[in-house]
């Protein structure tokens, strides 16, 4: 028995404000009610896995142990990484190359780090491998 990914959950501060950037990011939006958690997805209800920001008391303290990659669909890495920063992340590593590969590292409003790295169109084709465990 396989198991599906729901959501992806983000302790925070103020879910609807991070639910905000993260929708603005991914082109996804907010759904939320009367409850104070929020959950962004490409429409309602969601087939796939979402994002669900609850609201917690306490601030973030440490690195993350998991994190988002995220490339852009149309575009190139360095304008998604633009869009971030207009949308208030700020950027904690910059691992680009001068071949045009590698990443950036940056953190949403709320610290929790996430990487940009290229799209499809900046790698260009690739051999498609497909691995399974167990």
């Amino acid at each position: 028995m396989a198991l599906e990914i729901h959501n992806i959950t983000f302790d925070c501060a103020d879910s609807r404000d991070l639910a905000t950037f993260w929708a603005g990011l991914l082109g996804w939006n907010v759904y939320y009610d009367d409850d104070p958690e929020v959950v962004v997805a490409p429409c309602f209800p969601h087939p796939g896995t979402g994002l669900l920001f609850v609201p917690v008391p306490e601030g973030k303290t440490a690195k993350n142990r998991v994190h988002l990659d995220v490339a852009p669909d149309e575009g190139t890495r360095d304008e998604a990484v633009e869009r971030a920063l207009a949308a208030g992340a700020t950027v904690i590593g910059d691992h680009r190359k001068e071949d045009g590969t590698g990443w950036v590292t940056l953190a949403d409003p709320e610290g929790n780090e996430f990487c940009i790295e290229r799209g499809a169109a900046e790698k260009g084709p690739r051999a498609s491998a497909s691995y399974r465990i167990g």
